[in-house]
């Protein structure tokens, strides 16, 4: 095998930052909403990638109780000095209404930039300290005097301003953990303007700027610019953009921007950027914005250019000259045992995941406490993974007795609280029912019927299967037996950043997996038993064998 396969992280897994450290790499991703906070993946050849730590873990670190969608923890930076790795990230608290740039109204939004340091990449990172609030995607650029500076993007309110107002540059004290002395304005971005996504390098004397602009979809594209001193005046790259897909909406890797440099031992240049995988014959992206990652190289005259045609993302680029280094660590088996939540599962927004969730309250099962309803920005007891493939089954088995139509269990798929498919147990009146709830952005409306008007008593086993833009769910009693198929084939393809109700961010992406709620308040529990996602392959759709523990 002389090529790898993109996206190296796939699923949603945005704004990649990396890092190398020796013979290690690291790259950092986005969470958003989702807890705990950021995800770093580690590898050794940059094509086996395992998952090591989410950093924001304690309530002191993060709490997006009250965040809106798709806000929280925006653009992590990972960076490495002094010994210590240093990430910094935003935490979104107000977006408002999507605007154009240059909006002719006003536009309130709340960024929150802060730093964590740590010594090991998976140890018990710091308490934040809060840099500023001037805008999003802050990052370090550590210069090889010893002097560091943090650049973030710089966001204008006002009437008829440009809203990415290009980006700024601080000195951070790496002793003290402070900002000192003025901000800069170093670049002010080009006409595609939503200047983003800022990192700096030092390369032959020359300091190299890399922003995101276009925007986060089909128009996203990596843009350069250098100059001889760090707050320029910058001269933009000949070529404009380095790396885009240049407005596709098909193919193998679309909306390509959003990136970082690392160089291997050798001095080779490599990019990691997120991208996205359109449905077949379909402009929606359910699996979100992944991570990719291609070889560049620098030109005679000193720029980076890619080594694809146009700047063109590579869906099968060239093995890095690094010996390989297979991760050996097994799937999760999908079973619960006593201890932390496996790693393929995360929840919303809470810091107080004992209000949720609890894997020893019943030893040998997941028991949700029924909170608030599906979608609650505050306290919403649903737990679920990532889909990273187009094809997949999920299952799981659930006990659940709720006492009214108030209380629900089920299995859900979701991207946020205005787009999902959620099968629930629930009961209405004597009688234990099986109920379909669908939030669709296409539709602009709220669902539910009625599928099983009387359920059998015992445990229930849930089942979700993924084709592409279709999704069956089905069920069974205890026991096993024949699975009984809901007639209905629900479009999958609305749990996408493309489908949207007007106005209203989508950077996530899909997830799947268990939720309850209780709105009477009494936080009746739902105890699941099993939790199975099993890929599958896109042209057989048969399985796919992965080891597992």
């Amino acid at each position: 095998m002389t090529r790898f396969h993109n996206p190296i992280l796939p699923g949603f897994n945005p704004d990649p930052s990396i890092v190398r450290v020796g013979e290690d790499f690291y790259i950092a991703t986005s969470t958003f909403e989702w807890f705990p906070g950021v995800q770093i993946h580690h590898s050794r050849d940059l094509v086996h990638w395992r998952m090591v730590a989410r950093p924001l873990s304690r309530p002191a670190q993060l709490d997006m109780r009250g965040d809106p969608d798709s806000c929280g923890v925006w653009a992590p930076d990972l960076s490495y000095a002094d010994g210590r790795f240093w990430l910094t990230y935003t935490d979104v608290k107000r977006f408002g209404q999507s605007t154009m740039d240059g909006a002719s109204t006003v536009t309130l939004r709340d960024f929150h930039n802060y730093l964590v340091t740590c010594d090991r990449v998976d140890g018990d990172w710091s308490n934040p300290v809060y840099l500023n609030s001037s805008g999003f995607d802050p990052a370090l650029f550590h210069d090889d005097d010893g002097r560091a500076w943090l650049l973030n993007m710089l966001w204008d309110h006002r009437p008829a301003k440009p809203r990415f107002a290009g980006i700024v540059v601080q000195e951070l004290d790496r002793n003290t953990r402070a900002l000192v002395g003025e901000r800069h304005l170093i670049f002010e971005g080009t006409e595609r303007g939503f200047t983003e996504g800022a990192h700096l390098y030092k390369h032959d004397g020359w300091y190299h700027l890399l922003v995101a602009e276009g925007g986060t979809g089909w128009h996203h594209a990596v843009v350069m610019a250098r100059s001889r001193n760090l707050f320029g005046p910058y001269e933009v790259h000949p070529d404009g953009a380095v790396l885009t897909a240049a407005g596709s909406r098909s193919g193998a890797l679309t909306r390509a921007g959003h990136a970082d440099l690392v160089e291997l031992a050798d001095g080779s240049p490599w990019m990691v950027y997120l991208c996205g995988r359109p449905l077949p014959g379909r402009e929606r992206c359910v699996l979100g914005r992944e991570t990719a990652l291609q070889p560049m190289r620098w030109d005679e005259q000193g720029w980076l250019r890619s080594l694809t045609e146009n700047a063109a993302p590579d869906p099968q680029p060239p093995l890095p000259a690094l010996p390989s280094s297979p991760c050996d660590e097994a799937a999760w088996d999908g079973e619960f045992r006593q201890g932390p939540l496996p790693s393929d599962l995360q929840w919303l927004r809470t810091p107080y995941p004992d209000e949720l969730f609890s894997l020893s309250a019943r030893p040998g099962f997941l028991r949700l406490y029924g909170r608030e309803t599906v979608g609650s920005q505050f306290r919403q007891a649903l737990v679920a993974r990532r889909q990273q493939h187009f094809c997949y089954t999920a299952t799981t088995q659930l006990e659940f007795e709720p006492a009214d139509f108030q209380q629900a269990a089920g299995l859900i798929c979701y991207y946020n609280s205005t787009k999902f498919h959620y099968l629930l147990v629930t009961r209405d009146g004597a009688a234990r029912q099986l109920q379909l709830m669908t939030a669709s952005p296409d539709e602009a409306r709220l669902e539910m019927r009625t599928i099983v008007p009387m359920l059998p008593d015992g445990a229930i086993e849930l089942r979700a299967e993924a084709d592409f833009d279709e999704l069956r769910f089905a069920w069974r009693g205890e026991g096993g037996g024949a699975w009984q198929c809901l007639p209905d084939i629900l479009d999958l393809s609305i749990l996408s950043d493309e489908a949207s109700l007007p106005g209203l961010p989508n950077f996530t992406g899909t997830f799947v997996g268990m939720a309850c709620q209780d709105m009477a308040g009494t936080a009746t529990p739902a105890d699941f038993a099993f939790f199975r996602y099993q890929p599958r392959d896109d042209a057989t759709g048969e399985p796919i064998k992965i080891p597992t523990i």
